[in-house]
């Protein structure tokens, strides 16, 4: 039998607890070893601090293949750098708040009992979604991750967002620097299993209607975030509602090689977790792979993403 090695204590994933600050927003907060997190209101009523809601993850190295996965593979050994991942998608207020815009194509007429502003932003390319990182990192007091050829101020990127282009140079991200990010592949799926390994087919269940927007109970529309039931982690809608960025390239395969992240280039961007309107909901389950054109944003189902942070060592 294939086995995963956790090291640096994974179990204590299980006992994880939420910060009361927005994803994205509020203060910088310590990078101190012996923070302790405080509980969360998990609200998702009003506006663009409702949705608010860190989960503290901890460091931990997984070697070896876990069945299903195209990421946790055999002779691999991958870091989960992240110590902090948002409990929800990036909501519409939150989003507009930094970019003062909102692109996403259902930006009216919420669900009965649903509030606009907590949706989750979608028609973001990956483009935007690093921007956005950036911006709130600034606004925030934390170090940006992400560099144009050297440079994290946005306003010289020459990049306009929300027009399916792309940002020209070397784009590199600093994973060590307190600011916003999105999550490797790696670190998504980890999160998306409840930051374990155990399999559950989607991010916190086997029944796909209790955790997920998708076809069959979408009602053709996204939906407020937080309004299904979360995973083992306290993490709502990686499975559904919109699909989320991630930093890694596609290219066909993993290798064994990479430690972190994954190929260095490739044909795309990875998009994550299914979104409202997958007519399979296999194409929600935690294992499941999408790549993308980094500049498309006009997507069907909707790209959106959520935002981890690294702890700096």
């Amino acid at each position: 039998m294939k086995k995963v090695l956790f090291t640096l204590a994974a179990i204590l994933g299980l006992s994880l607890a939420l910060v009361a600050t927005s994803c994205g927003g509020g203060g910088g907060g310590s990078d101190d070893d012996d923070e302790t997190p405080v509980a969360g209101s998990g609200s998702t009523s009003g506006g663009s601090g409702a949705a608010s809601g860190l989960v503290s993850t901890p460091a931990v190295t997984v070697s070896g293949a876990v069945s299903g996965s195209n990421v946790f593979i055999s002779g691999r050994s991958v870091e989960i750098w992240a110590r902090w991942c948002c409990d929800h998608e990036v909501t519409q207020a939150e989003y507009e708040e930094v970019m003062e815009s909102n692109p996403s194509y259902f930006s009216s007429s919420p669900a009965s009992g649903e509030t606009q502003a907590n949706r989750p932003v979608e028609h973001v390319s990956w483009y935007d979604a690093i921007m956005y990182c950036n911006k709130k990192s600034r606004a925030s007091g934390r170090t940006p991750c992400y560099k144009v050829d050297g440079n994290a101020d946005t306003s010289q990127w020459n990049y306009t967002p929300h027009n399916d282009n792309s940002i020209s140079g070397t784009i590199t991200c600093d994973f060590n620097a307190d600011g916003y990010r999105l999550p490797t592949e790696a670190e998504w799926e980890y999160f998306a299993r409840g930051g374990n390994t155990s399999q559950t087919t989607y991010s916190g269940s086997d029944s796909i209607g209790s955790v997920a927007w998708y076809r069959d109970n979408s009602n053709s529309k996204t939906h407020e975030v937080k309004k299904k039931n979360p995973n083992a982690l306290g993490l709502y809608n990686m499975s559904g509602n919109v699909l989320e960025w991630c930093w890694d390239w596609y290219d066909g395969s993993i290798s064994t090689t990479t430690s972190f992240s994954g190929a260095s280039s490739g044909t795309g961007r990875i998009l994550r977790g299914g979104s409202w309107n997958e007519m399979f909901a296999s194409n929600c389950n935690v294992s499941s792979r999408y790549h993308y054109s980094p500049t498309l944003s006009r997507y069907c189902g909707g790209s959106g993403f959520r935002v981890v942070c690294s702890r700096s060592e």
